[in-house]
């Protein structure tokens, strides 16, 4: 068979195969009766073997030493193939993820995209100040994809980076929220935490509906920041949770100011109160003392009179600590 029929039957170019040729890899081993060289069957099975060997990415010299060497194994190469095939994959998402970013933002000339860029190069930056200062210009530029921002404030480990884009989130109002609810369901504790926290930064209705929602999570730390937050907006559900936090001793500051704000309001004062009391019935000594300190700064008798009978309580700790704040109340 003679090299333009090869060609047409295998999909193999002329070019193609002469170069095969000019390598070694395949040569035509017959001769036609005019002297021209012509490919037996076995050098058209040979082609189709080095082709099925190039479409799982080896080079013109891999295959070769695939076909020819018999002490040549595959399974080195083969996973060197995986992990080239795994990086070029990651490479391809990565830049997928920057073009739907840049689109997202409907560019309206290349100065726009070219500013876009430089933001999620700098917000990609090893550099935390880098980071942090990306984040903070965004708002200012108005040129930040939120969908960029939403990625980078579930992966930001740097608390003040993490700041200022929570913040710079914050002011794109409600764009980011599903996809930080997404975060929400993730399956790595910090991605769970940190999307909490960012929708906790977002002062409107539907991220204080996802904060509800996020009451009943399964994490923990996620129901913990959900009702803080809450608790700050003066959602009166919460008390039960922020009582729980404030005897467990994480985040228990801001869980006792949070009651406190939310005994600003009368009609709670009592509820707040009773909350406090009864958990104090079962609660170990450090928690005691924690919920004794929450009372400080709940107003009205009942919380005065809960404090005189925690005076006399056998808990010296607690006893000392609930005189004064009886004595700081009376003055």
């Amino acid at each position: 068979m003679l090299i333009g029929d090869v060609a047409r039957r295998s999909g193999v170019s002329a070019r193609m195969l002469r170069h095969y040729d000019s390598l070694g890899l395949v040569r035509p081993t017959g001769r036609s009766g005019s002297g021209y060289r012509e490919y037996s069957s076995e050098d058209v099975q040979r082609i189709f073997h080095i082709e099925s060997l190039r479409s799982l990415g080896l080079s013109l010299r891999d295959v070769g030493r695939a076909l020819d060497d018999p002490g040549f194994t595959p399974s080195e190469l083969v996973d060197d193939l995986i992990r080239q095939t795994r990086e070029r994959i990651a490479a391809e998402t990565e830049l997928l993820t920057r073009l739907r970013q840049i689109d997202a933002v409907e560019p309206d000339g290349w100065e726009d995209v070219l500013q876009i860029v430089a933001l999620l190069q700098a917000l990609g930056s090893k550099s935390p100040g880098r980071r942090q200062r990306a984040a903070l210009s965004s708002v200012d530029e108005g040129a930040m994809p939120v969908e960029a921002l939403v990625e980078a404030a579930l992966s930001e480990s740097d608390p003040n980076v993490a700041g200022a884009i929570r913040w710079a989130l914050a002011q794109s109002g409600e764009d980011g929220l599903a996809l930080l609810a997404r975060g929400l369901g993730s399956p790595v504790a910090e991605v769970r935490g940190r999307a909490v926290q960012s929708i906790a930064e977002i002062q409107n209705g539907e991220a204080t509906v996802l904060l509800k929602e996020a009451l009943t999570n399964p994490d923990a730390v996620v129901r913990r920041y959900a009702a803080l937050a809450l608790g700050a907006r003066g959602v009166a559900d919460t008390i039960p949770a922020l009582i729980d936090i404030v005897a467990e001793g994480t985040n228990d500051v801001d869980a006792a100011d949070a009651l406190s704000a939310l005994a600003s309001r009368p009609a709670l004062v009592e509820r707040i109160t009773a909350g406090l009391v009864d958990r104090l019935t079962d609660a170990e000594p450090p928690a005691r003392l924690r919920l004794t300190q929450a009372l400080a700064d709940i107003p009205g008798p009942v919380a005065s009179r809960a404090l005189a009978d925690l005076a006399q309580d056998e808990d010296r700790a607690v006893a000392l600590t609930a005189s004064y704040i009886l004595q700081v109340r009376r003055s």
